[in-house]
């Protein structure tokens, strides 16, 4: 189970107490912000595509949404999510519970400047009733990212 393997991954770093498991379903924006008691923008949703044929994640602030044409000139492609089934196979998590931690072999990660603007956030941990506060500098830290990107939409609205 994916859970485990990131729960694992944390361990290395004396962190797999900080993993929390819910009772209810946290697999969407909304769900995870209902149990975990706050703003949904504050999840740290991973999206998963494929780019120049090789898997990437974004993890995006909860509020924004993938705008198209940044996307393609950061890439040079279209943006294309994977299915459900992509997303276990090569990714190596479930859709629900996708996150930047203990994934395969060839997973290019990018954190985008959505973000930014907050001291914590709650990225999912394999599973769809999973989740783990980390600062930015954490979630930096043990993403592994490549880089900071800019490829989302409609959370900076005034």
């Amino acid at each position: 189970m994916a859970i485990e393997k990131v729960k694992e991954y944390f361990r290395k770093y004396g962190m797999e107490n900080r993993v929390q498991e819910f009772e209810v379903s946290s697999a969407t924006v909304e769900l995870a912000a209902e149990a975990l008691h706050c703003e949904p923008c504050r999840i740290a949703k991973t999206l998963s595509f494929l780019a120049d044929g090789r898997p990437i994640l974004i993890v995006a602030a909860g509020d924004a949404k993938i705008d198209n044409p940044k996307y393609k000139a950061q890439f040079g492609t279209k943006a294309k999510m994977l299915t459900p089934d992509e997303v276990a196979a090569l990714i190596g998590h479930a859709v629900g519970g996708v996150c930047p931690f203990a994934v395969n072999d060839g997973v290019t990660v990018y954190l985008d400047v959505s973000l930014k603007r907050f001291q914590t956030v709650f990225p999912a941990c394999g599973s769809g009733n999973s989740a783990i506060e980390l600062t930015i500098a954490e979630l930096e830290r043990y993403s592994g990212f490549t880089a900071w990107i800019d490829v989302c939409k409609e959370w900076n609205r005034a």
